[in-house]
């Protein structure tokens, strides 16, 4: 029961890093040092996707983790 749920949970944290860094970057410490501030805007299309995507996989992610810790019952 046990490998199973580490295989699950290497996949998984395999893609959530690549859905991660996917997304697309913002200005990050550029504001703080004279950069481009950009407006607040909205997710649309894809981007919107991957977001929720990155979300659903860090709880499953997270939910996995979890079930590895709970004792063995054979």
């Amino acid at each position: 029961m046990q490998t199973p749920l580490l295989l699950a949970q290497m996949i998984l944290a395999i893609a959530l890093m690549a859905a991660i860094l996917l997304q697309q970057r913002g200005t990050g410490l550029g504001g703080a040092f004279g950069g481009e501030v950009t407006a607040y805007r909205s997710r649309r299309g894809i981007e919107r996707t991957l977001f929720r995507l990155t979300i659903v996989l860090a709880t499953l992610f997270v939910a996995f983790s979890l079930l590895n810790l709970l004792p063995q019952t054979v």
